[in-house]
């Protein structure tokens, strides 16, 4: 795979004060921010910042963008992101679909593919189809004479769990255990010649919901991904929380009814099973229950602010699920007479495209500070 000549200036930026600009910067948007504001903003003297912004600007990540009047003096030059200057490639493995998206600096989407996928076809199938999606999304998006340096920062993958995150290593992926073990990140480092990070799903879409912005800053929500499985990222205080082995969020095998029909965990009446059977028999009102009594076990935990939907079986009837999952929060608040009120439920905005625009962001968001993939 193609590399932009930036994209190893760009790993090298991550520094906490570097981070502080650069988000300020992305934040500002086309006007712009000068340095004296930078200054300000993020307690740095003015000689740091100069340093930093003078070697952004050398690197191609930031420039000029006019002048501002300023009280007294010389008018104050300021500047802004350079988007186009650096690339991420986030891809969603589904259990029959692989969606994979190459977004610039500020998360904006410049290419994207779809292609069917077989979950269970092994490793080096998989790995193949990882690779050839993704070396295809490049040459096309990030042709020669395309506009701005073709400047490729890694790979972001995000799939269904459990997983250790850190070592980007699998472990049982429901109903797939032969994954168990297999060194995804590294087997597609070593075939793609970039970085790679890998996480599950839900916490990917998690992060690029964070990112976003969603529910406010230092909100804390549980997004809930309803689509060939069931699973949760859970963002507490504006950070994704992964627990310390990674495999928080494994929300779809919590136990809700004791000798309930068997589950491809292994377990019995976990939550995705009853949900997914629901959604089989066509009884979306019983989906809908079932995921909102999921739900109210998160909000009775975690004490959350926000309830986000996704995934296709969501996509495919948002207002039911809404309206479902609402319904058990509202009595669960009625239960217990907090003045607060129920937790808010939402359709996650993002679409089809959150995962993989999220699993780019397991690359983009450490650069601002915003992450720790």
């Amino acid at each position: 795979m193609r590399r932009g000549a930036g994209g190893a200036n760009l790993l090298a930026l991550r520094s906490h004060n570097t981070a502080l600009v650069l988000d300020l910067l992305r934040t500002a948007g086309p006007e712009g921010i000068s340095r004296l504001e930078l200054a300000e903003r993020t307690g740095l003297t003015p000689q740091a910042v100069s340093k930093i912004t003078a070697r952004l600007r050398q690197d191609g990540l930031a420039a000029e963008a006019g002048r501002r009047a300023s009280t007294g003096g010389k008018p104050r030059t300021v500047l802004r992101l350079v988007p186009e200057a650096g690339h991420a490639l986030g891809v969603h493995l589904d259990r029959d679909e692989l969606r994979a998206v190459l977004a610039d600096l500020d998360g904006a989407v410049v290419g994207e593919r779809r292609a069917p996928l077989d979950l269970g076809a092994g490793a080096e199938a998989v790995v193949a189809a990882v690779a050839r999606e993704a070396q295809a999304l490049v040459d096309r998006a990030l042709r020669p004479g395309a506009a701005g340096p073709a400047s490729l920062l890694g790979l972001g993958v995000a799939l269904p769990g459990p997983l250790d995150h850190t070592r980007g290593i699998l472990h049982r992926v429901t109903g797939f255990p032969e994954w168990d073990g297999f060194p995804l990140r590294d087997a597609l480092a070593r075939r793609l010649g970039v970085p790679v990070v890998v996480d599950k799903d839900t916490n990917a879409a998690a992060l690029g919901l964070a990112v976003g912005g969603a529910g406010g800053a230092g909100c804390s929500f549980a997004y809930l991904h309803l689509g060939t499985g069931l699973g949760a990222g859970l963002v507490i205080g504006g950070s994704v929380h992964r627990g310390a082995r990674t495999g928080a969020g494994e929300f779809g095998h919590q136990v809700i009814q004791l000798d309930g029909p068997p589950c491809t965990c292994g377990g019995r009446g976990c939550v995705e099973v009853l949900c997914l059977g629901a959604v089989a028999r066509g009884d979306l009102d019983e989906a809908a229950r079932v995921l909102g009594a999921g739900a109210a076990n998160l909000a009775g935990l975690l004490d959350i602010d926000l309830v986000l939907l996704g995934g296709r079986t969501v996509a495919a009837a948002p207002e039911a699920f809404v309206r479902g999952v609402g319904a058990v929060l509202d009595a669960r608040a009625r239960r217990e007479g907090g003045r607060a009120g129920a937790v808010p439920v939402r359709i996650a905005p993002g679409g089809a495209r959150g995962v993989a625009e999220g699993a780019a962001q397991l690359l983009l968001a450490p650069l601002f500070g915003r992450g720790d993939a």
